[in-house]
């Protein structure tokens, strides 16, 4: 079963090691690896990634008590991480994040949601609704990343009207 819970500081390792080998092994397929060496560098100061984990406050999906994924959800709607484990993809982690981060971001009556989205996690979002906005080059230590603005509008929240079903 998935849980899903907080970040909380001693999970900084774990999310690093999931960044690090999700980047070079599963975008392996779309990007180079001078690209990949720039998004994942061979090495992170465990000091600044969890600031930077406790500043985005990351929800973080387990399995059976191993790390096997996380994702965030900003106050203006802004994804700026979600990763899967590269030894759990298609197992139901990603939907059950992207669930549990549409579910806070109607409590928090968030209307239109955004990410920078890679080309290999592009698929995965379209699923979930969102469409691309615009595909750019992101400059990451001298190289060049494709990826794509991507965006989402609760439609309920936005105000218009939803699909109804018609009993006959």
């Amino acid at each position: 079963m998935i849980t899903i819970r907080k970040y909380v500081q001693q999970d900084a390792q774990a999310t690093w090691s999931l960044y690090f080998n999700t980047i070079r092994n599963i975008n392996k397929s779309d990007y180079n690896a001078l690209q990949l060496q720039a998004w994942a560098p061979d090495s992170m100061d465990m000091f600044i990634w969890n600031k930077r984990m406790s500043d985005i406050e990351p929800y973080i999906a387990e399995l059976n008590g191993e790390i096997v994924g996380y994702a965030d959800l900003q106050n203006d709607g802004l994804i700026d991480h979600f990763f899967c484990d590269q030894h759990h993809q298609r197992e139901g982690i990603g939907r059950a994040l992207m669930m549990h981060i549409l579910k806070q971001g109607k409590q928090q009556k968030i209307k239109h949601y955004f990410s920078q989205v890679s080309i290999t996690a592009k698929p995965f979002f379209e699923h979930f609704g969102f469409k691309v906005v615009k595909q750019q080059l992101l400059e990451v230590k001298d190289q060049e990343l494709l990826n794509f603005h991507m965006q989402k509008y609760d439609e309920q929240q936005r105000g218009l009207p939803g699909r109804k079903a018609v009993l006959l």
